[in-house]
């Protein structure tokens, strides 16, 4: 059965584990979605993993669009959530409302996330308003990186309770907190209703989410404390690929049984 809005509160309500990873492309969307994940995410992160960036900041509305309405035509069950990328929603709550839309309209995305946590509380409303469901995001939020001075641990305790119970009542349907102590982070879990789901903030979040391509190590860029290595595929893709060139040098391939 598809994930829905009202499936998630359910699972908090009954202090079942809610899993959420990245994807970007039909191949790995078809992959999660068969693993079982209940939300995939279509991240901006697809700046620093797919494109090669340093931070989300260049991704656009368009590239954001392409990469979901590819995830979303791999995926049966699980909720499909469009990222927001830096100022689709920043600059009037007309933009926002019609840039969430999008997401609904041209991708087959069930919802949107967007970064902010008090300061965006007015557009979550109104995006939800629309009949968009919204996935607020506190803490370390990413296209803030200038602003923050850097990918630092949020630790402002108060602010942080203050940001998640104002994105509850604005309607956000869930939260994702980034890089928050691990205290900090149950208290939230246990003020608010909605679910909470943790990047870097520890166990006792609701559910937790992992950039797909950071736990299956296909990238060498240096990984945060909080990512855990599942496998190690960019090796194998090596080795692999390495084979190839290797038996094309020599002639063993192809091979008699791969010739018609």
């Amino acid at each position: 059965m598809p994930v829905t809005v009202t499936k998630l509160l359910k699972m908090k309500e009954r202090n079942e584990k809610i899993s959420a990873l990245t994807a970007y492309d039909y191949p790995f969307a078809k992959i999660v979605d068969e693993s079982g994940v209940h939300i995939i995410l279509v991240g901006d992160s697809l700046g620093n993993v797919i494109q090669g960036e340093s931070s989300t900041l260049p991704v656009t509305m368009d590239e954001m669009i392409y990469h979901t309405r590819i995830v979303s035509k791999g995926v049966q069950n699980a909720m499909v959530v469009g990222d927001m990328p830096f100022m689709s929603y920043q600059v009037s709550i007309e933009d926002a409302i019609r840039n969430a839309g999008r997401f609904l309209k041209e991708t087959g995305a069930s919802a949107v996330k967007l970064e902010g946590g008090a300061s965006v509380s007015t557009l979550i409303k109104s995006i939800s308003a629309a009949g968009i469901p919204v996935q607020a995001h506190i803490g370390l939020t990413p296209q803030s990186v200038h602003q923050m001075g850097g990918y630092r641990v949020q630790r402002d305790e108060e602010r942080l309770l203050d940001d998640a119970k104002e994105v509850e009542a604005a309607g956000a349907f869930s939260v994702v907190l980034e890089g928050i102590p691990s205290d900090i982070a149950k208290k939230i879990t246990q003020a608010v209703k909605i679910p909470t789901i943790g990047i870097g903030a520890g166990p006792d979040c609701d559910g937790q989410i992992l950039v797909l391509h950071d736990m299956l190590a296909l990238t060498d860029r240096k990984m945060p404390k909080f990512v855990k290595q599942y496998a190690q595929l960019g090796e194998v893709a090596r080795d692999s690929i390495k084979d190839y060139v290797d038996e094309v040098a020599k002639g063993t391939f192809p091979s008699e049984e791969h010739c018609y």
